[in-house]
């Protein structure tokens, strides 16, 4: 008997070994550094910080909307006062902004706190010499960093919008419709690709200076122009150069608005505000002034989500490109990198 119990320890001990080899061997070395990367970002004081921004941004905005929930739900003009939990994320009484407006400004901040010491600060300790000294490849170490951001982004906007649909279960007691819950899932991915923009233009920055602080300073300038300068500059070049809209013919008008809103565009904020707009509010129905005879026949009813996303898919589009377009060049300059102690 007592053979048999220690022999059925013994299979489970090596049961147990077996199995724990097993998982070891399945682990790739980008799956390690991507673990290693994860638990760095949220073990972190930074992150810890921009958590507690994020999260009393959110109550505040959530404070505000249901405060006043009740107003906007009845407000039969309103063409999206149906939208129960999309009137959460827009309705504001001007105390404070919609939640967002609020990721429109501090998701830059939470990009650029992610990616500016993301290679230059490793380099600078030495340990990147000691980690590219293993069987592993250059390219993993740069898709581990970027890739790891975007997970800890990821679960952070999707905490806090079930956090929200959750909030508005136990406080109206009114059931999520499916195109609402898809409405805040589209939001949340833009909202993702908005900072991963922001998480490979500083990541670009650190392989580009080898001090942090260069690094976050020039994409803190860069946020600060597209945030406040940007629209300052086009305003100043739009009246000194454009003729006085008095004298245009309607056509001349829409055109020339046209060309401002392209321009107001190239800023990213600009492009996100455009998107994530159009897929809470479903009566907007275009990006752009429109004449009379385009809005001749046109039912004043909410967009399909199908047809928002038609609406957005130029700046969906455009903020991937700007986020591949940055990645491609940091991957570029750190695998020209030369890499010594």
């Amino acid at each position: 008997m007592k053979s048999a119990i220690t022999y059925s320890k013994g299979l489970s001990v090596s049961e147990t070994k077996s199995s724990q080899s097993s998982s070891t061997q399945q682990k790739t070395p980008f799956g390690v550094m991507l673990q290693k990367e994860v638990s760095g970002i949220v073990h972190s004081w930074k992150f810890v910080v921009l958590i507690i921004l994020m999260a009393l941004t959110f109550f505040g905005s959530m404070y505000v909307s249901l405060s006043n929930i009740s107003k906007a739900f009845k407000n039969l003009s309103d063409p999206n006062h149906q939208f129960l939990y999309l009137k959460l994320l827009t309705t504001t009484d001007g105390t404070l902004p919609p939640f967002h407006v609020f990721i429109s400004f501090i998701g830059p901040l939470l990009g650029i706190s992610l990616g500016f010491d993301a290679v230059n600060t490793e380099l600078g300790s030495g340990t990147l010499i000691r980690l590219l000294a293993q069987p592993i490849y250059r390219d993993n170490v740069l898709l581990s960093k970027f890739v790891s951001a975007l997970i800890v982004i990821s679960t952070l906007f999707i905490s806090l919008s079930l956090l929200m649909i959750g909030g508005g279960l136990l406080i109206t007691g009114v059931r999520i419709e499916p195109e609402e819950f898809l409405r805040i899932l589209c939001f949340v991915i833009i909202s993702v690709v908005y900072v991963g923009f922001w998480i490979s233009l500083s990541i670009l920055f650190s392989i580009k200076f080898r001090q942090a602080a260069a690094s976050a300073l020039t994409a803190i300038g860069i946020w600060m122009f597209f945030t406040i300068f940007f629209p300052l500059i086009v305003n100043l070049v739009v009246k000194a150069f454009l003729p006085d809209p008095s004298f245009l013919s309607q056509g001349e008008m829409l055109s020339y608005n046209h060309l401002i809103l392209d321009i107001m565009r190239v800023s990213p904020s600009q492009t996100y505000s455009d998107a994530v707009t159009t897929l809470l509010m479903p009566s907007v129905r275009s990006l752009g002034p429109l004449t009379m005879e385009q809005m001749a026949g046109a039912i004043p009813s909410p967009l399909s989500l199908k047809e928002s996303l038609m609406v957005v898919w130029p700046q969906v589009t455009g903020l991937i490109a700007a986020t591949l377009l940055c990645f491609a060049l940091s991957y570029y300059l750190f695998m020209r990198k030369e890499i010594k102690s």
